[in-house]
């Protein structure tokens, strides 16, 4: 039969006959709600109260995938990997006999959405609402198992009503380092702000000044209550993008010094803004990490990006007027603080460099003192005037640029002089711009004998550089020695570090530090506090609100959500990039009848005034795992039942892990992640686990990075991309634009080949509804999996999906007659060859599925379906559980297979077939026969071969006999039943 005239064969597996099976079997899932996962307790619960019962008894489990976004450009054939491999996933542990939970979301705030707004005039939430319609078709043409009772947007009021919630929680807290905390054996946990001013009144907790708390007037309790709220106003430095017209937090910074979205320069500005104090978590965060089911490399990031160090705060005393705003002495002496992991170099402490935004560069004097250095100046007539202009310079570039490796590290002297602690003598104090008055203490003590930046500090101002610790051999005398070494030049009548290695020199320095009250012990952070405001539309207000003395009270719950309103304008201003001394303005600000309002919040109707910032995007999915569980809920944002039920500690695959912290059981995404998202969802988890909230500590036991799909892209002589789909090939070694032997080509002329991501700008996108109408959604979601390991990269070809396309219409008439569409199964029991086949398959294939090797299980069921093939009619007793098997990758084919073989339920809960562990049990094994350690000869044996049988068989072995040729042997050793080695 011709491949046109099969082609037209109504029964063939064509995408024309695989979409009609696919449409059929996503409408019956939905109507017959096939993949909702009932709750034991709740309106998603069962109303028989026998059924209820069993799904409080039957296992659970809780897959998610990172929300997405959705963008307008819809799905490209990348975007659906991490989603096709959890739906596999989902569909093999309902067959398993456990209660699944997987459904998705939409975090549905963001700037694109504004953005695009601001262009065309349209609502932001018409544009992602039809975007999200485009992802729900989308994702819905996949087959994938979703919940569609659980799904949601951050933009739905009934949403953001408990991100508010959740927001007033944090706020409404204070952090505990002292009190006991939640988990037996630890200490430390956020406590209500009730409980901090009845330990301010109480003495429990001295006061920020240490006056008695009835000695405080109404606004200095509110002032100390709000001084320690873990969602607190600050007026600190932040990251201002004039170009957005709104502020970022540094993890939304590129290391170029410019905003992530927009590619704008990012200047920074001292401007009142949320904060979330994250540093509090900060031991928790690193520390719980080793209680994690994740990939070391996302720990490593979260690890590096906390940056914990253990050292030593170091005193210096300055000579500066008291008046500063510098901390003292217990002699009333001014001093700048450092901290420092090595205080073993103490002696070799030659300057000091601070912050331009340290304090201490307010109380420069106002004149250089006598012998100051012309280099030292920089030009200027006074220290007040120089150090003046370097805060000016400094002010408009962000952190990034500032510590930038490449960037010439210069400073100006401030006139002021420092007492080294240990030695006694002066060091002079410079300002500089990389050092960041938003890490450690702000100032820093240099040590040009022991690190290269402060060497080539020292080297240009004409500063000594003095060695603490012996170099190596041959070291460059003009370099620091950044090595290790037993310390040199460290000693004095009251310390010697000489010939001590560095640990043991740190030990007793910071011995002798704390003996003399210059120093203590100390652990510091690279965190910062999470800047949590945004000069916003599109975003969740905040339910704050401002009374007429400027102070700050929280909306009461019964009144959220606060909704966003109607605006004319949808845009924060924005201003010239480059414009540094501008200032934000919200959106929200320009609607007055929002903003003031009249409100009873318990002590009769006031005015007030509404906070105009809006939640960074971020907030939206820093909890919405715990929606999932219970998102009809109106009186709470989570049942505490359902939580202990989906994400408690010692269910789900947190059964019998020892120091269990809960959580969702599988959490799949990109490493894009490793730090934002997850370090915020862990805070938030964290605070809401600490106030009793939620039972879990964590928000996700077990996380899995998936890989990128790539995909090749092809420019002209122009650098200009041009459609991939377009471009042929062919083969020429010889001509000069060939690639590989390959000549690339687009309306006939030369183009070149490069590798990377697959995106609109490149022209080298293909959509999931190019795939499903070119092949249907089975064979795409077989080609995916079956690309390579889940967690790698792989490379996107059209072209090799046809291997996927072929197997699936193997297994197709291996069970429906193309010519008739009768089945070709028959009930005759499979050979014995089949049978092993068959149940190897089971076993390997159910092995695959539990540990996400999605790509082998493929392999194996090729496999076994070609073998199948070979046969005259397949067997029932294969052709069932080989379509159960490849159900989870083709669900649609299946489910339909399925039905022609004379069922009339749903395969989706149909429990995954149990391999016969007899039939594993190989008949023969193949054992190597050595002669003077050379294999001579191999034999097929029983595996349970006792050592002399071995033994006997292989010495009869008539090319073991030729090489041993009549020599003696001297020994034989067997490793029963894979090795027997002669020695003769």
């Amino acid at each position: 039969m011709s491949e046109n005239h099969r082609d037209e064969t109504p029964y063939r597996y064509t995408a024309r006959l695989a979409g009609e099976i696919e449409k059929r079997w996503q409408d019956r899932w939905e109507a017959e709600g096939t993949f909702r996962a009932p709750n034991p307790v709740g309106d998603l619960a069962p109303q028989d109260p026998a059924a209820r019962a069993a799904v409080a008894d039957q296992p659970k489990l809780m897959i998610q995938d990172m929300f997405p976004y959705p963008s307008g450009a819809g799905l490209h054939v990348g975007h659906p990997l991490g989603f096709i491999a959890t739906d596999v996933y989902a569909r093999y542990q309902r067959t398993t006999g456990r209660n699944v939970l997987y459904t998705m979301g939409f975090d549905a705030f963001g700037l694109p959405a504004e953005q695009y707004a601001v262009q065309t005039g349209q609502h932001p939430r018409t544009t992602t609402e039809a975007n999200i319609a485009t992802y729900r078709r989308q994702l819905r043409r996949l087959g994938l198992s979703h919940d569609d009772q659980r799904t949601y947007a951050t933009i739905d009021p009934a949403y953001y009503k408990w991100t508010q919630w959740i927001f007033l929680q944090i706020y409404n807290s204070w952090y505990d380092p002292q009190a006991p905390g939640r988990r037996p054996g630890t200490t430390g946990r956020a406590r209500p702000i009730e409980e901090l001013e009845a330990a301010y009144a109480s003495g429990e907790v001295p006061t920020p000044d240490g006056r008695p708390w009835d000695q405080l007037d109404a606004g200095e309790r509110a002032d100390a209550v709000d001084a320690r709220r873990l969602a607190y106003l600050s007026d600190a430095p932040v990251n201002w993008v004039p170009g957005l017209g709104t502020v970022v937090a540094n993890e939304e910074v590129t290391a170029e010094g410019r905003s992530e979205r927009g590619n704008f320069p990012v200047f920074q500005r001292n401007l009142p803004q949320w904060m979330m104090r994250i540093t509090a978590y900060a031991d928790r965060l690193v520390d719980d990490l080793d209680r994690l089911q994740w990939p070391d490399s996302v720990a490593t990031m979260q690890r590096n990006w906390i940056g914990r160090s253990t050292g030593a705060r170091v005193f210096f005393d300055v000579a500066v007027p008291q008046s500063a705003t510098l901390p003292t002495g217990p002699d009333g002496q001014p001093r700048l603080e450092v901290f420092t992991t090595r205080p073993d170099t103490l002696f070799g402490v030659t300057f000091m460099v601070v912050a331009p935004e340290h304090p201490v560069a307010d109380a420069v004097p106002a004149a250089w003192p006598e012998g100051t250095e012309d280099a030292w100046t920089g030009g200027h007539e006074t220290p007040r005037e120089a150090v003046a202009a370097y805060r000016e310079a400094t002010a408009r570039k962000s952190d990034l640029d500032r510590q930038a490796d490449d960037k010439s590290k210069t400073g100006v002297f401030t006139g002021i002089w420092a007492t080294n602690p240990v030695t006694g003598q002066q060091v002079p104090v410079f300002v500089a711009d990389y050092v960041l008055m938003g890490y450690g203490t702000g100032a820093i003590m240099a040590v040009p004998g022991q690190d290269q930046r402060d060497h080539d500090f020292a080297t240009q101002y004409g500063i000594d550089v003095v060695r603490t610790v012996q170099p190596t051999e041959g070291h460059p005398d003009d370099q620091a020695f950044t090595g290790e070494g037993p310390a040199i030049n460290s000693s004095n009548e009251k310390v010697d570090l000489d010939g001590l290695g560095v640990a043991e020199a740190k030990a007793r320095m910071l011995e002798h530090l704390q003996s003399a009250g210059t120093g203590e012990e100390a652990i510091t952070y690279k965190l910062r506090d999470w800047l949590f405001s945004r000069q916003r539309y599109w975003g969740e207000p905040f339910p704050i609100v401002w009374d007429a003395d400027g102070r700050a009270h929280a909306v009461p719950a019964d009144q959220l959500p606060v909704e966003l309103p109607e605006v004319a304008d949808y845009s924060p201003k924005t201003y010239d990039p480059e414009d540094w001394d501008t200032q934000p303005e919200s959106p929200l600000g320009r609607n007055t009848d929002w903003v003031n309002v009249t409100l009873d919040l318990g002590d009769g109707p006031k005015q007030y005034r509404r906070e105009t910032n809006t939640m960074p995007n971020w907030a939206g999915s820093c909890w919405y795992e715990l929606r999932y569980a219970d998102p009809t809920n109106s009186e709470a944002f989570i049942d505490p039942e359902l939580e202990e039920y989906w994400l408690g500690a010692g269910r789900g695959f947190g059964e019998g892990v020892a120091d269990d912290p809960g959580g969702v059981d599988l959490y799949v995404g990109g490493v894009e992640h490793a730090v934002l998202h997850l370090l915020y969802a862990r805070f938030w988890h964290k605070v809401l686990f600490d106030l009793g909230h939620v039972s879990s500590e964590e928000p996700f036991r077990r996380l899995f990075n998936q890989g990128m799909v790539q995909a090749f892209a092809y420019r002209d002589d122009r650098g200009q991309p041009v459609p991939a789909a377009e471009v042929t090939e062919r083969e020429d070694a010889d001509h000069p634009r060939a690639q590989d032997g390959i000549v690339y080509e687009w309306n006939g002329q030369p183009v070149t080949r490069e590798y990377g991501k697959m995106g609109k700008s490149l022209k080298n996108v293909v959509t999931p509804d190019e795939m499903c109408e070119s092949y249907g959604a089975d064979v795409f979601r077989v080609y995916e999996m079956s690309m390579g390991p889940l967690d790698a990269s792989r490379p996107w070809d059209t072209r090799a999906v046809v291997g996927s396309q072929r197997f699936l219409q193997r297994l197709w008439r291996a069970v429906v007659d193309e010519a008739t569409g009768e089945l070709r199964v028959t009930e005759d029991a499979p050979d014995a060859d089949t049978t092993r086949a068959l149940h190897r398959t089971i076993a390997g294939v159910a092995d695959d599925y539990e540990n996400l090797r999605f790509n082998t299980a493929v392999s194996k069921l090729i496999e076994l379906t070609n073998a199948v093939t070979k046969l005259g009619a397949v067997p029932r007793a294969v052709a069932e559980p080989l379509v159960q098997m490849v159900a989870p990758l083709a669900p649609h084919l299946a489910e339909e297979l399925w039905s022609r073989l004379g069922h009339a339920e749903s395969l989706a809960t149909v429990d995954f077939p149990q391999a016969d562990e007899g039939q594993l049990v190989a008949e023969t094994v193949t054992c190597v026969v050595q002669v003077k350690g050379k294999v001579r000869d191999r034999l097929e044996v029983a595996p349970d071969i006792a050592d002399d049988e071995l033994e006997a068989t292989a010495l009869a072995s008539e090319k073991v006999q030729a090489f041993i040729d009549g020599a003696p042997v001297r020994k034989v050793i067997v490793r029963a039943p894979n090795l027997v080695n002669i020695v003769v």
